[in-house]
């Protein structure tokens, strides 16, 4: 579905991305896992077109999508959720539910009960402000606005970042979900245990570069990856 090809992009002097390439299969669930600052969320950035970069390819279902802005990409089918939710405060559930579809023009009614199918929480607290969700129910909100785009890619940034282990359960069990409904999902994550144990294929980035790759399970067997990452 996806491939980006030696992809590098600069941050002023910097050199972010340092010649990344990999695919990103259909109906997969790939994880990119690394340390704060490996670049992860620039190739995010990069790929929904909210970061220029300096050269590479990214083509997504057979079209060079490299140099479109947001507003272009967005209707072809890939939405981010982003590191930190971003969801709107001062809107309702509901109301944020409704933005995530602002491109569309068709009746929303299924897909806003898609989503309080998958978040029950949200469905209950419908009408309350998102600025009054707990840090979990917002994560939430977010990953349900990007579903109301009727993503054929969706990617998240680190969508455990600051939650209770309980609840970063719940979110991983509902990122599976997704997946089996037929959503390809790309997931940068710290904490690595998590994503591997999802994802069909991982790879890991130092420093703007991919360093290993493998399926979940090869990577959690690796001496490199348990040691760096896992805490074993």
């Amino acid at each position: 579905m996806l491939k980006v090809n030696d992809l590098k992009v600069n941050y002023g002097g910097i050199e972010a991305v340092k010649g990344v390439s990999f695919e990103v299969p259909e109906k997969s669930i790939v994880t990119l896992i690394g340390a704060n600052g490996a670049g992860k969320s620039t190739i995010l950035r990069s790929i929904s077109g909210l970061v220029k970069p300096r050269s590479g390819k990214i083509v997504f279902l057979g079209e060079e999508i490299l140099g479109l802005g947001t507003e272009a990409i967005i209707p072809k089918g890939i939405t981010l959720v982003p590191e930190g939710r971003k969801i709107f405060q001062d809107l309702s559930v509901y109301e944020n539910l409704k933005i995530g579809a602002y491109l569309r023009k068709d009746d929303l009614t299924d897909d806003i009960n898609m989503v309080y199918d998958l978040f029950p929480r949200l469905k209950e607290r419908s009408w309350q402000m998102g600025g009054t969700l707990s840090g979990g129910e917002q994560q939430m909100l977010a990953v349900g606005r990007a579903l109301m785009s009727r993503p054929k890619l969706l990617m998240m940034d680190e969508p455990s970042l600051g939650l209770a282990p309980l609840i970063v359960r719940d979110i991983f069990a509902i990122i599976r979900e997704i997946n089996k409904q037929g959503v390809t999902i790309l997931l940068i994550e710290q904490n690595a245990n998590m994503a591997l144990h999802v994802a069909d294929i991982g790879y890991v980035m130092e420093t703007g570069r991919i360093t290993l790759s493998g399926n979940g399970k090869e990577l959690m067997a690796n001496d490199a990856v348990k040691a760096a990452y896992l805490g074993t």
